[in-house]
């Protein structure tokens, strides 16, 4: 599994919309029409689409 990254500010507003504490998740791969993220301490991988 690859290592997630911190999300950005303009990302974390996007995160907001979709989870609950988006600063919980990082990104661990972005896509022009979703988004793979992996949650900071359980490592459950979620994909949003936008």
């Amino acid at each position: 599994m690859k290592q997630g990254k911190n999300p950005t500010r303009r990302q974390l507003k996007m995160l907001a919309d979709h989870v609950a504490t988006p600063s919980d998740w990082l990104i661990s791969k972005q896509e022009p029409d979703r988004w793979h993220l992996i949650q900071r301490y359980t490592g459950k991988v979620k994909i949003i689409f936008f």
